[in-house]
This record gives structure tokens, C-alpha cells and sequence, in this order.
């Protein structure tokens, strides 16, 4: 038998070895290929640059902000006077309509006034009288002075002549007084406005008898004309400042459709505040001659009973809030943006008056946006009129 190592390899076992011996370095340089280009794709994802954040932003302005207040309010009339009788009469005339305006001074109704006339004229024939009867007793005295200077009367006659002088220049004096009043009474037959201002419902005609206590119309003054409102209580201390150093402006809106508004002043501020709404009540008073503000409106009033000086502020989009405390989003170096704290001091009109260390004018912050961003983003400036991407 012959030894292994002569026996000679068959030519179809050649052939297959080098057919597997093939099949394992191709399968060799496809693993290889395979980790190289792995490997290379890991480092490229390793590589590739954060893509910028699309966001709206502004620079921090430094400038007065007037602090603007704004409140519901009622129209109310200055004074409503109630026009009342101070006779028992019948009404002989009404001189006005319902609904119309009267200046003060202006008749509005006549009284049946012969009862008023009829006394004015007998007291005036008893003051004419007495004045007769005096003239007579001082007559008499100055004849009874010089009797007495020549010693043909006494003492005691002179005086009796004294005495009814002095007492007919009393009764004078009351019979002045009682014409006098009986004048004033007839002079209150004719009823005149006691103030300027529009008329109300009447409630009498021509021939009604009427007494003292009746109201006869309402005359409620128009121009000028008060609107009252309440504000904070927080906002006293300003508002009385500001009352004490000189006229407030206030502005109300008659109508918000069309914008129309009316320019007046504020005149009071209640003395208590509303414990049960910790609010106070304040009026403000405005000219109306065309009558647009009429009692019982309601409008909403404007006033600026203060300005903070020398102040920060941004939109107030711009203001995010953290879990802590409110922050700006900085646009620092590279377009990064980093948080920074703020202390919001005034809302108002979609502004924010801001404070806050390491808060300056000229810093530039995101409006719009923030919502996408994290500290260390990227940030790019959005083209005009195009909103930012939402992340």
C-alpha cells in the first residue's frame, strides 16, 4: 500500500479548493468594504453642521413709556334738578316741550297768579297808608318840639308825639316786608329753569292744579358732562399725585366701530375704596355741547396719570416663560442664542417694560419663534413677511 503523501489530488478536488478558496477572500473584501463605509458615514453624521432655526427678531429700545389705564365707564349727568311749585295753583301756561333744551333763566310755566296779585295790591295800600300816617305823626311831633321849646306843653305831651312816630316807622317797616313778600310770591306764579340743561317728561298741562310738593319736569345738565369709572386701588397713590399736581387728561371712546373719542379731564377721586372689589371711584369731566355723551352711555376711558422714565422694553411676544421666571431669548456670537432672566415691570398695548442684569439697549432677542429654539440654537433671520418654521 502506498503512503499517503503520494497520492495524487484528483483534478475535480483541485478545482473546487480553488473555488472555495476564492469564495472566502471575495467575501473577505465585501465585510471589509462594508465596515469602511459604515465607518465613514458615522464620521460624516458626526460632522454635519446643526441646521439654523428660522425666528423673527428685535433690538431692545430704551425710551418714556407713558403708563395708559384703561376702564369701563358711565356717562352721568353733572346735576338733575326737579322743578317743583311754590304755590297752590292751577297752571296757566307751559312755555316748553318735552325734550328740549333751556338755558337757565327760561320760563317754563305761568301759575294762576290773581290770588299773588291781589295781596300784592292790598299791601301796597297799607304801606301807602302807613306812609301817609307817618308823615302826619312826624308833622305833628316837629309842631309839638317847638310848643315844648316855648313851654306851652309838657314833657309827657311831647313824648305821646314821639312815641306814635316811632311806632307808625315800625309798622312801615312791616308793611314793607309783607309787600315785599307778597311780590315774591307772585313772582314765583312764572316757574324758570334754575339751570341749563334738557327737560324731561311733563307731567302737568295747561288748567292742572298743582301744589308745592308736585314735580312738574326734570331738567338734567348735558354740557358739560361727567363719566365715572373705577381703577385699582394699587393706582391711587399715582392718580392723586398726578390730581394734585395739575389736570389729568382723560379720553373716552364713544363708539369703537368708528373710533370717535372725546378729550376731558379727571375733577374727582372718591375718599374710600371698595373693600368688597378693591377698587376706587373716580369722574372725569368732558365739554358736550353737541350732546354725543348722554346719561346712562357707557364708554371706555383712557388716562395716563403717569410716564416711566428712561426705560427698557421689547414686544411683549418676546417675554418667555420658564419654569422659574420669565427669560429673553439672546442673540449672542455665531447666531446662538442663550437665555437671560428678565423682571417684567408693565404690560400694556402688546409692549413690555422689562428690567433685568445684563439687560441693555441694542440687544437683539427673538419675537417669533422661540418656541423651536434651546440654548446654544442656531438661529437664522426670517425673510420678511415669512412666519417661521414650527418645530
Amino acid at each position: 500500500m502506498e503512503p499517503i503523501s503520494r497520492i495524487k489530488p484528483v483534478p475535480g478536488m483541485r478545482r473546487s479548493l480553488r473555488l472555495t478558496m476564492t469564495g472566502i477572500v471575495l467575501a473577505a473584501l465585501a465585510g471589509g468594504a462594508w465596515v469602511w463605509r459604515n465607518h465613514s458615514a458615522a464620521t460624516d453624521i458626526g460632522k454635519k453642521i446643526p441646521e439654523a432655526i428660522q425666528v423673527v427678531t428685535t433690538l431692545i429700545a430704551r425710551s418714556d413709556v407713558p403708563v395708559r389705564l384703561t376702564a369701563n365707564g358711565t356717562v352721568s349727568a353733572q346735576q338733575t334738578v326737579a322743578v317743583r311749585p311754590q304755590l297752590s295753583a292751577m297752571i296757566r301756561s307751559v312755555h316748553i316741550r318735552e325734550g328740549q333744551f333751556v338755558q337757565s333763566g327760561e320760563k317754563l310755566f305761568t301759575l294762576d297768579a290773581r290770588t299773588e296779585d291781589a295781596n300784592v295790591s292790598r299791601t301796597e295800600g297799607l304801606l301807602a297808608k302807613s306812609r301817609a300816617e307817618l308823615r302826619n305823626a312826624e308833622r305833628n311831633l316837629d309842631r309839638q318840639r317847638e310848643l315844648f321849646e316855648q313851654h306851652f306843653i309838657s314833657q309827657a305831651a311831647l313824648d305821646v308825639a314821639q312815641n306814635q312816630v316811632d311806632s307808625l316807622r315800625a309798622q312801615l317797616a312791616v308793611d314793607q316786608a309783607t309787600v315785599e313778600a307778597n311780590r315774591i310770591a307772585r313772582g314765583f306764579s312764572e316757574i324758570k329753569a334754575p339751570i341749563a340743561g334738557r327737560t324731561g317728561a311733563i307731567t302737568v298741562h295747561q288748567g292742572s292744579l298743582v301744589q308745592p310738593n308736585d314735580a312738574l319736569v326734570n331738567i338734567t345738565q348735558i354740557d358739560p358732562i361727567n363719566v365715572s369709572f373705577t381703577l385699582p386701588e394699587r393706582e391711587f397713590v399715582p392718580l392723586q399725585q398726578a390730581l394734585a399736581s395739575g389736570d389729568v387728561p382723560v379720553e373716552v371712546a364713544l363708539n369703537a366701530g368708528q373710533k370717535q373719542t372725546r378729550k376731558g379731564k379727571l375733577i374727582f377721586i372718591d375718599n374710600v375704596v371698595d373693600t368688597a372689589s378693591g377698587t376706587i371711584l373716580l369722574k372725569a369731566e368732558f365739554p358736550n355741547a353737541d350732546s354725543r355723551l348722554w346719561p346712562g352711555m357707557f364708554v371706555t376711558v383712557t388716562l395716563v396719570p403717569r410716564t416711566i422714565e428712561d426705560t427698557l422694553s421689547v414686544p411683549v411676544q418676546a417675554v418667555q416663560n420658564g419654569p422659574e421666571r420669565k427669560f429673553l431669548y439672546v442673540v449672542g456670537d455665531n447666531s446662538q442664542v442663550h437665555s437671560l432672566p428678565v423682571n417684567v415691570l408693565l404690560i400694556q398695548e402688546g409692549v413690555a417694560v422689562i428690567n433685568g442684569e445684563g439687560i441693555m439697549q441694542g440687544m437683539r432677542v427673538v419675537v417669533e419663534g422661540a418656541q423651536n429654539l434651546r440654548p446654544g440654537s442656531v438661529i437664522m433671520e426670517a425673510r420678511p413677511g415669512l412666519a417661521p418654521r414650527a418645530g
